[in-house]
């Protein structure tokens, strides 16, 4: 064999383990979104991966202020996506995304309860009965202050409670029997299936929760950020969120 073949046989073969070294080296993507999109967005980061198999999607999920300041520490986050929109502003306020928020879907509130409501509410004025144990998130947490203007709207003074950091937290007290009941979102009883019930909350006094998404302007991957956010806002996405009750934008 000639050395020129010899030669090329070496520079196939690097060439080959270097493509496999490099097709192994997925691009992490830091997703920092609201508690309430968890199960979600999990699944909108199944299929998104599944379209982008160089891509490998960590989600930081927390009450969006709370990602917010986290944002505005530093911390690694690629995309950011709110449960409203004054906390996504803060950001861009302050320069921190690359492009204008969009809003890519919508949510209802719903007062969870325990299977089989055993303390019979029926509405929001039921939660300022003596004796029952309520949570709220808190004023800053998007969940936490719909709460509070949807009272407003009733005319009724919210309960005495404490201030959950997001919604999530009020979900699990209430699943594990620590309260008897909590405002939270309509997608939010629906993932906890069996372990909760939902009272609505009448459309009149119901509060709209809009979510808007955007690049984080230091984005370590922001291409890939970007594939993410257009992925949410497509057809495909859309389909997923509003498998788990979310509706359009």
């Amino acid at each position: 064999m000639s050395m020129r073949r010899h030669v090329w046989i070496w520079v196939l073969a690097l060439g080959l383990l270097g493509g496999a070294a490099h097709a192994g080296d997925a691009t992490k993507l830091h997703v920092f979104a609201a508690a309430s999109l968890t199960e979600a967005f999990k699944a909108v980061g199944a299929e998104f991966t599944r379209a982008h198999p160089g891509v490998d999607v960590e989600f930081n999920f927390a009450g969006s202020p709370t990602l917010v300041q986290q944002i505005q520490q530093g911390a690694p986050a690629d995309v950011f996506a709110s449960a409203d929109e004054p906390n996504m502003e803060k950001l861009v306020g302050g320069g921190q995304v690359t492009v204008a928020p969009r809003v890519f879907a919508r949510n209802r509130l719903a007062i969870i309860v325990a299977p089989g409501n055993p303390k019979q509410v029926t509405g929001l004025k039921d939660l300022t009965r003596s004796g029952l144990v309520v949570l709220l998130c808190g004023p800053t947490v998007p969940a936490g202050r719909y709460a509070r203007e949807a009272f407003a709207k009733a005319g009724v003074t919210p309960p005495e409670t404490s201030q959950e950091l997001d919604v999530k937290a009020v979900v699990t007290k209430v699943t594990l029997g620590e309260a008897d009941a909590g405002v939270v979102y309509t997608t939010d009883v629906r993932a906890a299936g069996e372990k909760a019930a939902g009272v609505a909350i009448p459309p009149d006094l119901n509060v709209e929760a809009r979510y808007p998404i955007a690049v984080v302007k230091e984005a370590n991957a922001p291409t890939e950020a970007g594939w993410f956010v257009d992925f949410v806002l497509s057809p495909a996405g859309r389909q997923v969120l509003e498998r788990f009750g979310f509706t359009g934008p």
